[in-house]
């Protein structure tokens, strides 16, 4: 597990217990991606839209609250724009405030039916929103990783704690 964290850009390594292929049915598809991130239907083409529909209380298998700063969005879609794709190995889309935020995917096979998952976050715009998306995607990570593995995530929310904790951390140097 590698984790590097500027105010701009963030990059993230985790080997996966499983094979490539595996691994992009979780990035790509709307079942799949609801149970480590957000679901949503895509159009699998450069220029097509990725649909996110926010349902965090599907991420946690005991009971948990939802912290209230995150309530208002239960249910929210939105859609971003795909900017690279290339099954099984890559995928690209804008993710946050514009056009400039992208977050893309890349696996390679490690072997032994393990993959290689690299996710870089770039055109981040300061160190507030660099902490909130390290914060995010370090937790959701580690939930597919989860996922992949057959354990059980007892609490996203006490995940995305400590991870955005960390994240502010790394983080307090940064160039705001």
């Amino acid at each position: 597990m590698t984790d590097i964290l500027t105010a701009t850009e963030l990059r993230f390594e985790r080997l996966l217990p499983a094979p490539v292929e595996t691994v992009w049915k979780y990035l790509t598809e709307s079942e799949l991606r609801q149970r480590w991130f957000m679901g949503g239907s895509i159009d699998g083409r450069v220029g097509g839209d990725i649909e996110f529909v926010f349902d965090h209380d599907q991420l946690s298998d005991g009971d948990v609250p939802m912290p209230e700063r995150f309530a208002a969005n239960v249910g929210r879609r939105w859609t971003e724009k795909v900017v690279r794709y290339e099954p099984p190995n890559a995928i690209a889309y804008t993710f946050g405030s514009d056009a400039d935020s992208i977050a893309t995917f890349e696996l390679k096979d490690a072997g032994d039916g393990k993959t290689l998952l690299t996710l870089v976050h770039s055109g981040i715009k300061n160190r507030d929103q660099a902490a909130n998306f390290g914060g995010g995607w370090t937790s959701h990570l580690a939930v597919l990783e989860a996922r992949l593995d057959g354990r059980r995530v007892p609490d996203f929310w006490a995940l995305h704690r400590e991870a955005e904790d960390r994240a502010k951390a790394a983080l307090a140097g940064a160039e705001a």
